[in-house]
Formats: C-alpha cells, sequence, structure tokens
C-alpha cells in the first residue's frame, strides 16, 4: 500500500510540474506554434520516474487540459486545443514519452542512451505535430496537405531544434541528480 502511495504522489507530482510549466510559453510571430516548457517537463518526468509512469503522469496533464484547467500554452484549455495548430503536438509527447521512457528503462537512465532516446521520440512527436500542422495549414489555404509540409516543417519545427536540443541536455543535467536522489530516498 505504501509503495502505491508513493507511486500516485510522484505521478501527481510530476503532472503537477507539467501544469505549471506548460502555460509557460514564448510567441513566435512567424509560427503558430510557441516555444513552450511542456516537452522540457515530459524529458523531467520520464528520465526520472520511468516509461509508464511518466506517460501516465503526462496524460494526467493532458486530461486536465482537456477538461478546462488552463494548463496548455499561454494558459488556453479544452478540447478545441487538440484540433488547433499544436494537437499534434499534444498527440506526439505520448509517443515521444513511450519512446524515450522505454530507453530510460531499458537501460537504466544511461545517459548516452537516454540522450538517444530523447531525440527519437522528439523526433516523432515533432512528426506528429508537422503533419498536423501542415493539415491544419492545407485546409485553411485550399492547398494540397504535401504543398504544405515544407511551410510547417519551417513552422514547426526548425525554430525548435536548438531550444530543444538544450532542454534535453539540462534534462541529463539535472535530471540525473533528481533521478539519483528519488531513488536513493526509495520513492522511485
Amino acid at each position: 500500500m505504501k509503495t502505491k502511495s508513493k507511486e500516485i504522489t510522484l505521478i501527481g507530482l510530476m503532472a503537477a510540474v507539467m501544469c505549471i510549466a506548460g502555460p509557460l510559453t514564448l510567441a513566435l510571430p512567424f509560427s503558430p506554434v510557441p516555444i513552450s516548457l511542456t516537452n522540457l517537463a515530459i524529458y523531467f518526468s520520464v528520465y526520472i520516474l520511468g516509461m509508464r509512469r511518466g506517460t501516465i503522469s503526462y496524460l494526467v496533464y493532458l486530461l486536465l487540459g482537456l477538461v478546462g484547467l488552463p494548463v496548455f500554452s499561454a494558459f488556453t484549455s479544452g478540447p478545441a486545443k487538440l484540433l488547433g495548430p499544436t494537437g499534434g503536438y499534444l498527440i506526439g509527447f505520448i509517443f515521444m514519452a513511450l519512446i524515450y521512457g522505454y530507453c530510460v528503462d531499458r537501460w537504466n537512465g544511461q545517459v548516452v542512451i537516454s540522450f538517444i532516446g530523447m531525440i527519437a521520440g522528439s523526433a516523432v512527436y515533432y512528426l506528429f505535430g508537422t503533419l498536423w500542422l501542415a493539415y491544419q495549414m492545407s485546409k485553411g489555404s485550399g492547398q494540397t496537405l504535401a504543398a504544405a509540409l515544407p511551410a510547417a516543417f519551417a513552422a514547426g519545427v526548425l525554430p525548435f531544434i536548438v531550444v530543444d536540443l538544450v532542454k534535453m541536455v539540462l534534462t541529463l543535467f539535472v535530471g540525473s541528480q533528481v533521478r539519483v536522489r528519488v531513488r536513493r530516498a526509495a520513492l522511485n
């Protein structure tokens, strides 16, 4: 019973961190996708808690936003957010957490493998986000999805690569310290 309570507490704590970090954004004038701290919070959560618990903490965050708590970028919420330009990223984060979390769990948080897992997981959420953003752009302009893909990639991926790499390195540096302390305290 004690272990389940600790597990639920850690999942809730990391979901709360996402709720605090997720709305903090920097709007880019040339993109409908803002720079957000959501993926940083997911990186930390998965690195500290592992695949299953980290993914559950993201799903809790996602559900809180969907039911109306203003925890998405720029303090927005609701199901309409999934239908907007950033909806693909919100769905892609689930798969990012699973892929990255698998690497963390399988290789016990080894830094190099975790970094590779973050890159692979991020590539998947970029894919989901870019495809959905291209769909949104194409339906508004009347062009085909294929024709909108380059513009969606330029607006939804290129400006974020360096920032996301910095988030990954920060996660590995700080997250590894937190991970050790959480495990040492027998909380995980």
